[in-house]
């Protein structure tokens, strides 16, 4: 994980670097800052749009008694977005804006999900409405104790 990582941290950069260059190449230095800048502002605009959208289903959620595991998911992309799109280059700016639409959202979200639970076969989770602790107190009754492994398919 750490060689992976680090092979990010490196090849990222450079990949970016090397496409910021070749477009400046192309269009001259003027239009390439342009056009960092532009995207700049565009994303900020576009992640507070989301981010308030995201804030505001996150508290309907609540609101409805339900856990906002979705509403979770989608406010850690669209910060991670942010964060990409403050990075100057194009594969980052790419991502980050796939990131802040509702649909690369669920793309990357079933992207994702798929790979980390691959070798489970199938992953069911019921879970009980959220409820306030002031109005009903926990029942530790209904707590069970459980352990997950990860079985590898064979063939």
């Amino acid at each position: 994980m750490l060689l992976r990582l680090l092979l990010l941290f490196i090849t990222v950069p450079l990949v970016e670097l090397y496409l910021l260059l070749q477009l400046a190449d192309v269009t001259g230095a003027g239009p390439t800052f342009l056009l960092v800048i532009i995207t700049g502002i565009i994303g900020s605009w576009l992640a507070k749009r989301e981010g308030l959208i995201a804030w505001q289903k996150f508290q309907l959620a609540l609101a409805e008694g339900r856990m906002p595991s979705r509403e979770i998911q989608d406010g850690l992309m669209i910060v991670f977005s942010a964060a990409l799109l403050l990075t100057p280059g194009l594969l980052t700016d790419i991502v980050g804006f796939a990131m802040l639409v509702p649909v690369g959202r669920n793309l990357i979200r079933r992207f994702v999900l798929s790979r980390m639970f691959r070798g489970f076969g199938s992953v069911q989770v019921h879970t009980t409405t959220f409820e306030s602790t002031r109005l009903h107190p926990f029942d530790d009754s209904k707590t069970i104790e459980g352990r997950a492994t990860r079985r590898e398919e064979v063939g």
